[in-house]
């Protein structure tokens, strides 16, 4: 099924059945035109208007899948929550000139009777975020590798705001020699710095202004290195310090490690990733930064 923008005459198309996806990709495919894709969950934001750009720039054909996936979310996280409002989403999709927004049921990405998943193993899913939610990078190889295979895509393109992400997906691509290539894009940021995300619009106006301390207690580490502390452990104490001077927020790890494996890092003699994630209120965010580079 493919539905036309309400109101609109434009060309951008929404599809819904993989089925059809594939026979319209097909066919621009013949054409000689590159094939670009940025997945995501929706309620879109700069920075996701920044990965489509960026697409533009480089592929023939753009395409946006929007699906909130379930089965990267643990029980008791906000699945039910999490910010959704397709039609501002196909507006802005719209504006930005992609071609085509694919839009799946959740029975036509997992269908009745489902039980095949992709698990990337060690350090990239254990540690940072993977520590303390289990299944769910388990949860975001399932549906990136269902959607590579959906799509065939030659480009996807990534934000580095979910840069144990980013890492996984590289390294699944790289074990299942899917003939995609990753394309990181940095993290964008309010004006304040604080990351985009889609979960910031659950943020209320005392903890919007709470959470700015994310980025905030990354640069006081970033100024740390910069002056010759090279510690890791002094590092993060100084990040967790400046966390704990704002009630709203409860930090959840703070961590120096490997920009390539995310093994421990105990002193920064190089390029080292700064991770960090915590609860403002009831929402949990992310953010990071490379320092020592």
């Amino acid at each position: 099924m493919t539905d036309a923008m309400p109101g609109k005459s434009a060309s951008m198309m929404i599809v819904r059945a993989i089925k059809e996806l594939r026979a319209l990709l097909s066919a621009q495919r013949s054409a000689g035109k590159t094939i670009g894709l940025v997945p995501t969950m929706g309620f879109f934001h700069d920075g996701h208007l920044t990965l489509m750009r960026r697409c533009r720039e480089r592929d023939g054909v753009v395409v946006v899948s929007l699906f909130v996936n379930r089965t990267q979310f643990g029980p008791g996280e906000d699945y039910q929550e999490y910010p959704r409002d397709f039609e501002r989403d196909t507006r802005m999709a719209q504006a930005e000139g992609v071609d085509l927004l694919f839009a799946p049921t959740e029975h036509e990405m997992y269908p009745a009777g489902d039980a095949t998943f992709i698990e990337v193993a060690g350090d990239l899913t254990a540690r940072l975020c993977g520590a303390y939610r289990p299944a769910h990078f388990r949860g975001v190889a399932t549906v990136v590798t269902k959607l590579f295979s959906i799509v065939e895509p030659d480009r996807a393109y990534f934000g580095e705001k979910d840069y144990q992400q980013l890492l996984v997906v590289r390294r699944l691509v790289r074990d299942l020699a899917i003939p995609v290539e990753i394309i990181a894009v940095p993290t964008v940021r309010e004006p304040d710095g604080l990351a985009m995300s889609s979960r910031n619009s659950r943020l209320g106006p005392r903890e919007r202004q709470a959470a700015t301390v994310l980025y905030r207690s990354l640069l006081k580490a970033q100024a740390l290195v910069r002056g010759g502390i090279r510690d890791a452990s002094q590092i993060v104490a100084q990040v967790r310090d400046s966390i704990a001077q704002e009630p709203l927020v409860r930090l959840q790890y703070a961590e120096l490690a490997d920009p390539e494996t995310l093994a421990p890092v105990e002193r920064v003699a190089g390029p080292a990733l700064l991770a960090l994630a915590a609860h403002v209120g009831g929402i949990r965010l992310i953010d990071n930064i490379i320092i020592g580079g």
